[in-house]
């Protein structure tokens, strides 16, 4: 049981030295960190460019980390984890809101509701964890569309829910991009006529996105003139940010 693989090590090695800063590495320095020759170093950053682990520049031909060791390494922190660190944040967003409160991960193409907070009134409501929504047609979907960070383009035709809804890769990829720039998203009438929702993402300690949190609900509580209501998107990102904080602790 004492024995080890040594390719293992020195590929392990390789993927320390990758991620201690920011910056990309070239063979020669990946060399002579790691003191091997740079035939064997090459193909073992060649096994590790093919399996996802490890990008390489195609400009100066320097290495970094790939997306792919991005989105396995996320896998640490599980649903249940997610859900248990959301729990107080979620009850509270949902008090401050007077809204339902929904949290999300990405699942098989979908968005998996792993939290729901009842809207605090009297109204009849139906639980929705479990249910898996679609990723393109709501504001939870758009958040984790728009930072995984192994994404893939849309692949059409998208369904359509409603007449609102995005059905084109180009217009996604353009409400992705929108979402990038302001931090949040948001769903209006996509998937439910008269429903809106409103999301914002959640994060581990290394700023990889590992949920949404967001609220959902009719349009005439949820909108202005066309638009989300600006205090509920700040209700919405304080309880993400909050969220993210307990989660990099």
């Amino acid at each position: 049981m004492g024995d080890t693989i040594q390719s293992v090590e020195r590929a392990a090695g390789i993927l320390r030295l990758l991620a201690s800063g920011p910056r990309e590495l070239g063979v020669a320095e990946l060399a002579r960190a790691m003191e091997l020759p740079k035939g064997t170093l090459h193909g073992i950053l060649r096994t590790l460019v093919h399996v996802g682990f490890v990008e390489q520049d195609a400009t100066t031909g320097r290495y970094r980390l790939g997306g792919t060791l991005l989105h396995l390494g996320s896998s640490y922190l599980d649903v249940n984890e997610l859900r248990t660190r959301s729990l107080n944040w979620a009850d509270a967003l949902a008090g401050r809101s007077r809204e339902s409160v929904w949290i999300g991960t990405l699942h098989e193409g979908g968005v998996l509701v792993v939290h729901h907070v009842f809207r605090p009134d009297d109204s009849m409501q139906v639980l929705q964890v479990g249910t898996l929504l679609p990723a393109h047609a709501t504001a939870l979907g758009k958040v984790l569309l728009a930072y995984d960070p192994y994404g893939e383009s849309a692949k059409e035709p998208l369904a359509a829910h409603t007449p609102a809804t995005l059905v084109t890769a180009d217009a996604l990829a353009k409400e992705l991009e929108l979402v990038r720039g302001r931090g949040w998203a948001a769903d209006l009438e996509e998937l439910v006529e008269g429903e809106v929702s409103i999301a914002a993402p959640i994060r581990d300690r290394r700023a990889v996105t590992v949920g949404a949190i967001g609220v959902r609900g009719a349009v005439e509580r949820l909108a202005e003139d066309g638009e989300p209501r600006r205090d509920l998107v700040s209700y919405v990102r304080d309880a993400a940010r909050a969220i993210t904080r307990d989660l990099s602790r």
